[in-house]
């Protein structure tokens, strides 16, 4: 053991540690239960009410994991508060907060994109984020801790992904939210960072609506040798696990108010 670890044993104690992790129940956000729960990470899988959430719990407890559901909509302040509770009434403490839940919604021009397709798309991951951040400082402030927002490579690095003015400004202002509660939360041991992924297979274009208007507005884009160039093909939602799981242990306790990007330099191309 360290000097670090004995000056601060507990720190270093996985084995006690609580997670919460929204958008569980698949995709990244599944792969990144399973990778901390391995680790030993107690887990609340935060998801809208649903089978696939169920499914998500059965299979941390299956693999001799403690995970509990909390069902919720996290753009909805009293469900996202009762859930933090619901963390701290059966475990006590909160150490990881993973803000992953998030959608695509609704791919549209500007000009034909209707008020309540913005604002959905704005509640869900931009405000879901803000509300799942400001409810669990208080138990993070207990013992320090890591808040980690999956944001993207759209809005950040890319531009070129057309019709998604909405998701972009929503992932844009993910990470300019993410600088100000690191500095703002530094104080308290917590560090907070986003992760950019690219290209990730997953499920998230389940919850996409493409408008036919967006011929309108496309400009075609070729990428004669491939838009991937580290493994010339789309990453995947363990490889983004395995960065969660970084940036939640103590290996990373010097980093906040960080992008990291996970993309295999896709978006140095199609920015």
């Amino acid at each position: 053991m360290t000097a670090q670890e004995q000056n601060h044993p507990e720190s270093y104690d996985i084995s006690k540690k609580v997670a919460i992790v929204t958008g569980a129940s698949s995709g990244i956000g599944l792969a990144s239960v399973i990778r901390l729960a391995e680790s030993g990470f107690k887990i609340g899988l935060l998801n809208r009410p649903g089978s696939e959430l169920k499914a998500a719990v059965a299979k941390v407890q299956a693999a001799g994991g403690e995970a509990i559901s909390l069902e919720a909509d996290i753009s909805v302040e009293e469900e996202v508060k009762q859930a933090v509770q619901t963390v701290m009434d059966h475990w006590g403490r909160l150490d990881v907060l993973v803000a992953n839940a998030g959608i695509n919604g609704v791919l549209s021009p500007i000009a034909h994109m209707g008020l309540e397709d913005w604002n959905q798309t704005i509640n869900i991951n931009l405000t879901g984020t803000f509300l799942c951040v400001k409810h669990t400082i208080e138990p993070l402030k207990q013992h320090g801790g890591s808040i980690i927002i999956t944001s993207s490579v759209n809005g950040n690095r890319v531009f070129s992904n057309f019709g998604m003015s909405a998701y972009s400004t929503s992932k844009a202002g993910q990470v300019a939210f993410m600088k100000m509660a690191a500095l703002e939360l530094a104080r308290y041991k917590i560090r907070v960072n986003a992760i950019c992924p690219g290209a990730i297979e997953t499920n998230i274009d389940e919850n996409t609506d493409r408008r036919p208007e967006l011929e309108e507005i496309t400009i075609p884009i070729e990428f004669p040798e491939g838009d991937h160039p580290l493994r010339h093909k789309s990453g995947t939602a363990s490889q983004v696990a395995n960065l969660v799981l970084f940036l939640a242990s103590d290996q990373s306790d010097h980093i906040t108010g960080t992008s990291v990007f996970i993309d295999g330099a896709e978006s140095l191309i199609h920015g």
